[in-house]
């Protein structure tokens, strides 16, 4: 975060900045909000948490508004960098009274799969640093994270709009220990993407479902955060020497978009505060919420598409489990009216947890309707 200047805050508020993350074809810079809470220890755990990178899911700026406030009354121990309003072209992308902001308006590539998979050789990065105790090879490997970044952005050929956005941002995130990416569904319960090795750590946040995702890059902040670090753990553990993954990160889906509320923001803010607790990021002990956590395995989240055009009544509640058979949607053709084909009503086979859906109720064939949980399992 050294490439900030940073405005000195009073009291215990955090200090403030703004971060260049492109500019408008008029010349002006686009920024977003950096705010910094400078821990009391420099050997705990450091954290870059970042909100409204889809311009609709705002609740996430809520969320960090709440923490910066609740941290007020809390020790610090390692830094806290907080970015809200993280893309303001995908904010400030507006049609009618609705937030697009979802995808790029120059590529059509979602905004949250632009962060860059720096392609590292692990085995050949890994031999020639093994010398290293593991603070200097963690050290090293940030190093070199960050520098891929840097020298990503330098491109002599130069990057997209989306992928400038995203590797400043990485850059930022590559600097941390714990990253938090805060997003929200169309219309949805309130989920969490969690690595499989850290899946445990899904117990500590306000957040009754979880999705256990694979090991992998694919695109997200969170993956981009924590994939190379696995990836370097698992090649070390090849070679005879044995270390947890040093940076943790996660996705909090944070319920519904175009929807702020302050009161559920706390309760979220709660939830993360508890996880900071438990990783020793603030000297206070705060407990998880008492709960029940659902979780199921990425390969088993289900997308159900619209096998029809039309008028869509969302019958299945995000949220609360749907038996197989019962109705998940109700579709409405009018031009078929006075035929049984008017309205047609639409199961799943398999008992699920119906966790997001569709926020249109006029849809085209192959519409993804529906996201839910199968196989689903308790975690708490």
């Amino acid at each position: 975060m050294s490439s900030v200047n940073a405005i000195t805050g009073k009291d215990s508020l955090p200090t403030i900045a703004n971060v260049k993350v492109g500019e408008l074809a008029t010349g002006q810079a686009l920024t977003a909000p950096l705010f910094s809470f400078i821990g009391e220890d420099s050997a705990a755990p450091s954290v870059y948490i970042q909100a409204n990178v889809h311009g609709a899911e705002v609740q996430g700026n809520a969320v960090i508004h709440q923490l910066m406030t609740l941290l007020k009354d809390y020790t610090v121990l390692g830094d806290i960098h907080c970015v809200p309003l993280a893309n303001p072209l995908g904010i400030n992308q507006k049609s009618g009274e609705f937030t697009l902001g979802r995808f790029d308006p120059i590529t059509g590539v979602n905004w949250n799969r632009e962060y860059y998979d720096h392609g590292i050789d692990i085995a050949q990065w890994f031999n020639e640093h093994q010398h290293l105790a593991d603070k200097e090879l963690f050290s090293a490997f940030r190093h070199h994270l960050l520098n891929s970044c840097q020298q990503r952005l330098l491109n002599p050929w130069g990057i997209s709009t989306g992928h400038r956005l995203a590797v400043t941002l990485q850059h930022m995130a590559h600097d941390a220990d714990i990253v938090l990416d805060l997003h929200t569904g169309p219309k949805s319960a309130k989920h969490l993407y969690c690595p499989e090795y850290d899946a445990e750590s899904a117990t500590f946040f306000s957040i009754p479902f979880s999705l256990i995702i694979p090991n992998e890059f694919g695109g997200a902040m969170d993956e981009a955060a924590f994939y190379p670090w696995w990836q370097l753990t698992e090649f070390a553990s090849t070679q005879g020497r044995n270390f947890d993954v040093p940076v943790a990160a996660f996705t909090l889906e944070l319920a519904s978009q175009e929807r702020i509320d302050m009161a559920d923001a706390k309760t979220d803010a709660l939830g993360i505060l508890a996880y900071l607790s438990h990783r020793g990021v603030i000297k206070e002990s705060v407990s998880p919420a008492k709960m029940k956590r659902w979780g199921c395995y990425l390969k088993d989240y289900k997308k159900f598409h619209a096998p029809k055009a039309g008028l869509v009544e969302y019958c299945a509640k995000p949220g609360e489990p749907l038996a197989a058979g019962e109705t998940l949607v109700t579709l409405l053709r009018l031009e078929q009216y006075g035929s049984d084909e008017a309205m047609t009503s639409v199961s799943l086979p398999i008992d699920c947890v119906p966790v997001l859906h569709f926020a249109s109720a006029s849809v085209h064939q192959g519409t993804e309707l529906y996201k839910v949980m199968t196989n689903v399992f308790s975690i708490s």
